[in-house]
């Protein structure tokens, strides 16, 4: 059996063994899963990018630490969620400037737009658009939106990451899209 039709659990299970070829391979199957998660939890691409190979960084160093007890996939996404929660707090604390405000005159810096078509802009702006609309969400929320409706994780996944009960999890999934709907309402998308 080709590595990539094996199961992630008997993939780490062969990693376990010392196998690095299967890590290679889990690392291939999720690292844009993962980065797309961390990005979406943290709003910074480059973040999510550091985050992304910290948690696959994590995975090598403590594969021994994953028992079969859950999805491989749910232990992953729970050590992921847990560095972005690290990351986040620690970007509360660092104070940020503008880039005008580097400047010792009264000069504002203009950034060139990178050309596109229409529909790649239009595309682009929508998605960024998504995306700070999420980041209003309070991290609770955010957090349960992103497992679900971009990651796609079924309501038993999310319960097992997020170690919450299953009736939790569909509550602050429904209460997530009014919130998502609310702050989009009043950004005009849905009148």
């Amino acid at each position: 059996m080709d590595k990539y039709e094996k199961t992630d659990e008997e993939l780490i299970n062969l990693f376990q063994k010392g196998d690095r070829s299967s890590y290679t391979t889990l690392v291939n199957r999720y690292k844009d899963k993962i980065v797309n998660f961390i990005y979406r939890y943290t709003g910074d691409i480059d973040s999510a990018q550091d985050l992304a190979q910290e948690t696959f960084f994590k995975l090598y160093i403590k594969k021994d630490s994953y028992r079969e007890v859950a999805k491989f996939s749910t232990w992953l996404y729970t050590i992921a969620g847990n560095l972005a929660k690290t990351e986040l707090r620690k970007i509360k604390r660092r104070q940020t400037f503008s880039i005008s405000d580097l400047s010792k005159n009264e000069r504002e810096f203009i950034i060139k737009d990178v050309s596109y078509d229409k529909e790649e802009k239009n595309d682009i702006k929508e998605a960024e658009f998504l995306q700070k609309s999420i980041m209003e969400l309070d991290v609770d929320f955010r957090t349960i939106i992103i497992l679900r409706e971009i990651q796609e994780l079924s309501y038993e996944n999310i319960s097992k990451i997020l170690k919450l009960p299953l009736g939790t999890v569909k509550s602050r999934i429904n209460r997530g899209k009014l919130k998502l709907r609310n702050i989009l309402n009043k950004r005009g998308v849905f009148r």
